[in-house]
């Protein structure tokens, strides 16, 4: 095992991680829709405890994304983490907002009534996956920020700080630009024609199920129109390469370049593409379909995937940097060190059978769909 080959390897499994969160974000999405896929009281807390039975793995994914990013590339961790914190800041308080509505909004005693709590999901419901989708589009459109590694050295430096942003904004500039918000809202609306397809599984109720069928539609048209307004812009775009002497230069059409290139990560990406738009497609055709939500899902991991590395590997850098090109981070000069590296990877042997409890856990908790009834437990949300 190369140093090259641990470097490709983690940035391998930390784009694993961002594409099944970006799956897993059918929480948000169903959430961000509670209201008018309910309709009543009964039906919103039967979307609520739906989406309540899966919220845990969206949130410990999220966790684990950064905490894999913190040890493989600490460098983006400190950069995008420490530089960035106003927009990270939001989007771990819409999570925050999420776990506490679901605990609390049927507790004894919430003076603020159970209308609030919910209104709080639907702002993580819209609000998480649109800053997510915003931080992830980052990789692509750079942010403003400066490495000063001389510091690390320096004798005579009182603050050894290795990273800083070249703005007072601390991330929420990157909202400013309208690339950056046209992803963030694919993602959006990816989500919710993620959760729509959750709900018409996993919730038993023909009410619902045929009022989600409608928003479905409502939520795949934007969706497909502001995905692909990214993706051919993407396509077009400068991009940012670096030589095997580190040096960071601006290349034309270089996304178009790595899909060229690195072709079978073009053919997984269409082969996504299909299962999404079979899944949509099928749904909204057949009424007694209901199963969407997995071609859906195997699609989304298909086509996050090789985005991500589209935007790493093949001598990319994937977070550059707007304020200083040479600043711009690789998975070469961002990682951590040949022995970190070398010695995670034998602790990641373990993930299979992490992921073989994962689909054990996910089986058991839906072996019965959610209905009417359950929502009258006493261990309801």
């Amino acid at each position: 095992m190369s140093y090259d080959f641990l470097q490709h390897y983690w940035c391998f499994l930390v784009s694993l991680l961002g594409a099944l969160l970006v799956f897993l974000l059918f929480v948000q999405g169903a959430n961000s829709m509670v209201r008018s896929l309910g309709y009543t009281d009964e039906g919103r807390r039967l979307i609520i405890n739906s989406t309540g039975r899966k919220w845990e793995f969206t949130f410990t994914t999220l966790v684990t994304f950064g905490g894999a990013f913190f040890a493989s590339f600490p460098l983006f961790y400190s950069t995008s983490f420490g530089g960035a914190y106003w927009l990270w800041m939001l989007i771990l308080f819409t999570f925050v907002l999420q776990a506490v509505s679901y605990e609390f909004q049927n507790k004894l005693g919430n003076f603020l009534g159970p209308k609030t709590f919910q209104m709080f999901l639907v702002i993580n419901g819209l609000l998480g996956p649109l800053l997510l989708g915003g931080a992830v589009a980052t990789f692509f459109e750079g942010s403003n920020f400066i490495i000063m590694k001389d510091n690390m050295i320096d004798a005579s430096s009182f603050t050894p700080i290795i990273s800083r942003w070249a703005n007072a904004s601390h991330g929420l500039d990157a909202l400013l630009n309208p690339w950056v918000l046209v992803f963030g809202l694919a993602v959006m609306f990816l989500a919710r024609v993620l959760g729509t397809l959750y709900i018409i599984n996993n919730v038993n109720d023909e009410d619902i199920r045929s009022r989600a069928s409608v928003r479905l539609v409502g939520a795949a048209v934007p969706f497909l129109v502001f995905f692909v307004a990214y993706l051919v812009h993407l396509l077009l775009k400068d991009g940012y390469a670096y030589d095997d002497a580190g040096v960071i230069s601006v290349v034309p059409y270089k996304y178009l370049t790595n899909f060229i290139d690195m072709w079978y990560l073009t053919i997984i990406l269409l082969v996504g593409v299909v299962l999404v738009l079979y899944a949509i497609g099928k749904t909204i055709v057949s009424k007694t379909y209901i199963k969407g939500i997995w071609p859906a899902g195997i699609g989304v991991v298909l086509v996050v995937l090789p985005l991500l590395l589209m935007s790493a590997w093949n001598h990319t850098a994937y977070y550059p940097s707007t304020a200083d090109l040479q600043s711009s981070l690789t998975i070469v000069n961002s990682c951590s060190s040949e022995f970190t590296l070398r010695t995670m990877f034998y602790v990641s042997l373990i993930i299979p059978f992490v992921l073989a409890y994962i689909v054990y856990a996910w089986r058991a908790i839906d072996k019965k769909k959610i209905e009417r009834a359950d929502i009258t437990d006493d261990h309801a949300y």
